[in-house]
């Protein structure tokens, strides 16, 4: 039984920490890389879109599959009738307001301990406190007995989860506390600050501090880590969604990291540090992939390419101007631009260019914030196929696709 926070160590990996330090240098470089290509609001468009995407991909992994149409509903305030589907709208809903809020709180208050208990449990309240009332309730596994979830409250009984046996809950606080000590940022440096956020999501896992919804509020945690280690890309890459993709993977590599120690010559803490070792190695291979991804995505000449492309498909069916394209490419680059701009960027009458841009905002393909006020890039799930392709798996988008076609003949 684990009661005492000296059998989680080894906290740091000390194997491979060469490579490890080599792929953290590499994080830092590109994730620096991805701000720097998107003005403001544009940046901040496809940092909404991002958020949605990784509700969905933090929910799959526990085995919740949302169509991110439905996604986008729900924040629209429009939710399904059928119960099961509603309720996957409201987790999902969740994830993102949690994960907006943990946005702001950094930025409100920078010098916040992201590892101390209070942080932890103040993302599991906001989690839970916007769950539907049947998310708040598990079942033990001979179905005889079952617990409310109360958010924000450390577990009060023992659990096991898989093969593992997590420290008992008299001593869960303790490991918390160690956890806080051991993994702030503040105490780090700049490369062992990006291990820490591959080790550190890995030993809060292993805690498991709350009854449930102990995954999402690591993977929440893990991206408030990111940010304060300077890796997040101006939050233009999400870890979650290569964790999805290479689910087995993840999980092996998980359940890798809470072996003990092997022998002699496998560290000297109580745990394994070639499991940690192995474990951190495929999270920043895993953020490595994800910030590559996300670069070619927006390689500026290609997504524009990929904006006419969409937009010349619509016009074939006489739905959109093509002209319009000329408008969504300004957008794009500058971030935003005046309604007035509209006639002399795609080359039209004043009255045909007001036409093409109340086209583009019926269709969310251009966002405003008031009826006369700068036109701003938008990107609807309806078009995510076409402009970043991949970002969801393939037969997603086809789901997707097909559900807004079936929308427009209507």
């Amino acid at each position: 039984m684990f009661n005492s926070p000296t059998q989680m160590e080894p906290l740091f990996p000390t194997a491979r920490a060469e490579q490890l330090a080599d792929l953290a240098v590499e994080l830092v470089r590109q994730s620096a890389a991805l701000g720097s290509r998107l003005r403001g609001p544009t940046r901040e468009a496809v940092i909404t879109l991002l958020r949605q995407m990784n509700s969905y991909y933090s929910n799959l992994i526990e085995g919740h599959h949302t169509q991110p149409i439905d996604i986008e509903r729900a924040m629209k305030q429009e939710y399904a009738e059928e119960p099961a589907k509603r309720l996957l709208q409201f987790e999902s809903k969740a994830h993102i307001e949690v994960q907006e809020l943990i946005e702001a709180q950094l930025e409100k208050s920078p010098d916040i301990n992201i590892c101390s208990p209070q942080f932890l449990t103040w993302i599991h309240r906001i989690f839970y406190e916007r769950m539907p009332a049947e998310f708040r309730w598990i079942t033990d596994k001979d179905e005889k007995e079952r617990h409310e979830i109360v958010p924000g409250e450390l577990r009060n009984r023992e659990v096991v989860v898989g093969r593992h046996v997590p420290p008992t809950f008299t001593a869960v606080n303790a490991f918390l506390e160690r956890f806080a000590t051991a993994f702030d940022p503040a105490r780090l440096g700049r490369v062992p600050r990006v291990v820490a956020a591959a080790a550190s999501h890995h030993r809060f896992a292993w805690i498991h501090p709350f009854l449930d919804g102990n995954g999402r509020v690591t993977r929440l945690f893990t991206h408030a880590y990111l940010i304060k280690a300077g890796v997040d890309g101006h939050r233009l890459w999400m870890v979650s969604r290569g964790f999805a993709r290479r689910r087995d993977e993840y999980i092996a590599a998980l359940v890798g990291a809470d072996a003990p120690r092997k022998s002699d010559h496998d560290g000297r803490g109580n745990l394994s540090d070639e499991g940690l070792s192995q474990f951190c190695d495929f999270f920043l291979q895993t953020a490595l992939d994800q910030v590559a991804f996300m670069g070619g995505m927006l390689e500026l000449d290609r997504l524009e390419n990929r904006i006419t492309a969409y937009i010349e498909r619509r016009a074939t069916l006489n739905e959109i101007d093509p002209a319009g394209a000329f408008l969504l490419r300004d957008v794009l680059l500058r971030g935003e631009v005046a309604r007035g701009e509209a006639s002399r960027i795609t080359g039209k009458p004043e009255r045909t260019a007001r036409r093409i841009v109340n086209t583009l905002l019926e269709e969310n393909l251009l966002t405003s914030e008031t009826p006369k006020g700068p036109l701003r890039i938008g990107f609807p799930t309806k078009v995510v196929g076409y402009y970043f392709p991949r970002l969801y798996p393939e037969g997603v988008e086809h789901d997707i696709e097909r559900a807004t076609s079936n929308k427009r003949l209507r």
